[in-house]
């Protein structure tokens, strides 16, 4: 199972895993034209948690007993059980906000303008999540078992 770790000891705090995270769920995968041009704006499903000196990125830990599909009233999340990730159907997401309400790390986010939720999906068909190939000072790893 895939998974992203983090080296807080290496983390600045520089909060482009959040900027990159979004571009990686934009249109135009275009670091310009992602924030400039598209409208919604594409979010991130990471945050950089700041308790200085240490800053801590968060995203979605796809647990292996999640929280957050349990709650889930219609069924918009669900474990996919090749790949081990928690993966979100958005057609089917009613906003009802359980799933945050639920997950234990607060990496669950609210889209608000869509009164849906977006969480981490491990950039779901790319070999490396954006956040991590785009992490200056390596502060985040991704273990895969393949």
């Amino acid at each position: 199972m895939a998974k992203i770790l983090v080296k807080p000891e290496v983390c600045i705090g520089c909060h482009l895993c959040e900027v990159w995270c979004a571009v990686a769920h934009s249109k135009s995968k275009n670091l310009i034209k992602a924030f400039i041009y598209e409208d919604p704006k594409p979010l991130p499903r990471v945050a950089v948690e700041e308790d200085l000196p240490l800053t801590f990125p968060l995203q979605c830990r796809h647990c292996d007993e999640p929280d957050c599909v349990s709650a889930c009233i219609s069924g918009a999340l669900h474990k996919d059980p090749e790949s081990g990730r928690v993966i979100h159907d958005k057609e089917r997401c009613v906003g009802c906000y359980s799933c945050v309400l639920v997950c234990p790390y607060g990496n669950v986010f609210i889209d608000h303008e869509n009164r849906k939720i977006v969480k981490c999906d491990l950039c779901a068909g790319l070999d490396m999540p954006y956040c991590v190939s785009n992490c200056p000072n390596e502060a985040l790893i991704y273990v895969s078992d393949s």
